[in-house]
């Protein structure tokens, strides 16, 4: 599959690398041909260099690893060198419409005791931002460090990443991205429950900042006293 990434930071690097050694065709694309470059260079196995709108339209799917406060140039400059409004007035369609796009950005802002949204839904602006693209939030739990490791498994358990986007076609390309860097994707409900994942991760995170281990909070599923219903909603025993 061809693989356009936007930002050239560490998850850049780590996701990219993975999916590249995985045999994924890679263009990285950033503000500047020098951080392309060596960005790429740190990917290997051929990945090229480009602009973030060669990047956006090389990509069946594409990465956006950039940080939040610059998705809104991004989303503009990546239709081209004319920036244009992505709402479908001058008729012009954008260029993510009907491909996948993987938003793994988080919108932290610091507080007292660890993190908390700056921004309380990243991914469905994306989508607004975006008419038409197949928006997918995934891989924005966890540190870059994580991805570019070779653990796989915690305490014989898999790691997981969860998945919220509205297209099902979509969410099985992530879910098979994901297990290509030996991953167990969880779909994790539509694109409005992205919210909740954004969240998730800045309380997370922000334990974890503080020394503390997130892991012995939550018991393991068969400890976990939540069965589902007939209709396949969690309950919750008391």
């Amino acid at each position: 599959m061809r693989i356009g990434i936007i930002g050239a930071g560490d998850m850049a690097r780590a996701l990219g690398g993975g999916w590249a050694a995985a045999g994924h065709e890679i263009a990285v694309g950033a503000r500047t041909t020098a951080r392309a470059a060596a960005a790429a260079a740190a990917i290997g196995h051929g990945a090229r260099a480009a602009t973030v709108a060669e990047a956006a339209r090389f990509g069946e799917a594409t990465l956006l690893a950039v940080p939040v406060d610059a998705l809104a140039d991004i989303l503009r400059t990546s239709n081209g060198d004319n920036a244009i409004a992505s709402d479908g007035v001058d008729g012009r369609v954008h260029v993510f419409t009907d491909r996948t796009v993987i938003d793994c950005t988080n919108a932290f802002a610091p507080d007292p005791g660890g993190f908390v949204l700056s921004e309380p839904a990243v991914a469905e602006r994306i989508a607004t931002a975006a008419p038409g693209a197949r928006v997918v939030k995934a891989f924005n739990l966890l540190a870059a460090e994580v991805w570019a490791g070779s653990e796989r498994a915690f305490e014989g358990r898999a790691l997981s990443v969860p998945l919220c986007g509205d297209d099902a076609e979509a969410v099985a390309t992530v879910a098979a991205l994901a297990r290509d860097l030996k991953l167990h994707p969880v779909p994790a409900g539509g694109l409005r429950r992205a919210r909740y994942l954004e969240a998730a991760a800045a309380f997370v995170v922000g334990l974890w900042f503080s020394g503390q281990d997130v892991r012995a909070m939550f018991p393991p599923l068969e400890s976990a006293f939540a069965v589902p219903d007939e209709g396949g909603l969690p309950l919750v025993r008391e």
